[in-house]
């Protein structure tokens, strides 16, 4: 869970999230999710926050059926795709999330 503060200390952040939604044409679904995810999980480094946003997306768009490939995800936030993939599973242990079954 975040505080409501946490959005407006980050919304440079959910900008570049939003602007990496449009490239990637994620759903309003994928979106939210993404956002509730990023800021349940975001980092306190600077450094830290382009890969966390990145898996965040990823994670995102896997709740809402909207699946994008990491490699994509990456691409759109300009990270390598072993950033998401370090982060992803995580991210969803930590907000107690579960992906849709395979």
């Amino acid at each position: 869970m975040y505080r409501a503060s946490d959005e407006v200390d980050n919304a440079d952040w959910l900008e570049t999230l939003e602007q990496a939604a449009d490239r990637l044409d994620l759903g309003t679904d994928a979106r939210s999710h993404a956002r509730e995810v990023f800021l349940s999980t975001v980092p306190e480094s600077e450094r830290s926050k382009q890969a966390k946003l990145a898996s965040s997306l990823y994670v995102g768009a896997l709740i809402a059926g909207d699946q994008r490939s990491q490699t994509k995800v990456a691409d759109a936030v300009g990270v390598s795709r072993l950033s998401v993939q370090q982060h992803w599973k995580e991210q969803l242990k930590e907000t107690g999330l579960q992906p849709p079954g395979w």
